[in-house]
């Protein structure tokens, strides 16, 4: 038994030299999923490179959507043909609740999320980038408020002019605010609109529409453009992986406003969908070194880039991606750049 496991732990060693997966010094041999895990969480208990959680994980093919994982959820790490998995084995909050007179069965706990959805739940509902400007200048925009209001709020009227479509009776209101381009190539990214509020269709005559306001985040004003929701929602349970692709790009915001980035904070990125991010992408954040002058020849020196942080792309577009800062080592910056982990 002893000769076994010793041998065992010989070929996991030598996965590991390899390069195959990267375990942390006293990672665990179990571990129970809690109430405010995160999947990043998790693999970094395991992983010294979290992104590499497909890797490791094992799907378990006996069990319903096995790429879920709720609290009470024990995962177990064995060795499958030399190289550490991670299995999974269901607990009690997957059980099943008895109605009467029938029977049906119901998560009692939610799936964990990939990263802490509340540090990005108010901004993905206050931000949203327009891909192309024509499509936010063919936008319906208002042209009058009730009373000849030029500023309105919640509970007012609000008319509206150009297409609105005939199935959608909710619209969000807003308003045009950076708008993105490449430092490098000048190239126009996208738009950033600024939600104001979200109102409900209640006639159209001609192209004219009246709305009402059913929430504002400030005043309305005239030539505030409506669009529909967003099709997509946020995908909580995505998996952490290293792009496909080569990725060579810069921190170009910070929507929430700040000078100084940390983790937690959500940034725009000048790479998205084009360039091969998905929703999950793990990337380096490098600091950008500064330029000095060397006192002994008089020329400008630069000073080598430095890792000092990862990040998490949570939502992708066209040009442009937005990410969570997951961790960070010193004060990140716009203009930061973001690589392949």
């Amino acid at each position: 038994m002893r000769k076994s496991l010793l041998a065992l732990l010989l070929l996991a060693s030598a996965g590991i030299a390899h390069g195959q997966v990267q375990l942390r010094e006293g990672f665990p041999q179990q571990y129970t999923v809690a109430t405010g895990d995160t999947l990043w969480d998790i693999a970094g208990k395991y992983l010294r490179e979290p992104w590499k959680w497909p890797e490791l994980w094992h799907a378990n093919p006996q069990i319903q959507n096995p790429d879920l994982i709720y609290p009470g959820d024990t995962l177990s790490l064995v060795y499958i043909d030399g190289q550490p998995r991670l299995t999974l084995n269901r607990g009690a909050s997957r059980g099943t609740i008895k109605l009467s007179p029938r029977i049906r069965s119901s998560p009692v706990a939610d799936a964990i999320p990939s990263i802490p959805l509340q540090a990005i739940n108010s901004f993905l509902l206050s931000n949203r980038i327009v891909d192309r400007a024509e499509d936010f200048n063919k936008a319906p925009y208002i042209v009058a408020g009730d009373a000849e209001r030029v500023l309105s709020g919640t509970g007012d009227r609000i008319f509206a002019r150009g297409t609105f479509d005939a199935n959608q009776s909710a619209y969000g209101i807003f308003r045009q605010g950076k708008i993105y381009t490449d430092p490098k190539t000048q190239e126009f990214l996208g738009i950033n609109a600024d939600d104001i509020g979200g109102a409900q269709v209640i006639a159209s005559e001609a192209d004219v529409t009246t709305l009402a306001l059913q929430r504002t985040t400030q005043e309305v004003r005239l030539g505030d453009r409506l669009f529909s929701g967003e099709e997509r929602s946020i995908n909580s349970t995505f998996m952490p992986s290293a792009p496909t692709s080569a990725i060579d790009g810069l921190i170009l915001d910070v929507p929430r406003g700040v000078t100084q980035i940390g983790a937690l904070d959500v940034v725009t990125l000048n790479k998205g969908q084009r360039d091969g991010l998905t929703e999950g992408n793990v990337l380096a954040v490098m600091k950008t070194g500064e330029t000095v002058r060397d006192r002994i020849t008089g020329q400008p020196v630069k000073i080598p880039d430095e890792r000092a942080g990862l990040l998490m792309v949570f939502r992708t577009y066209d040009k442009l991606s937005y990410g969570l800062v997951l961790y960070a080592s010193r004060s990140l910056a716009v203009l930061d750049k973001v690589r392949n982990p």
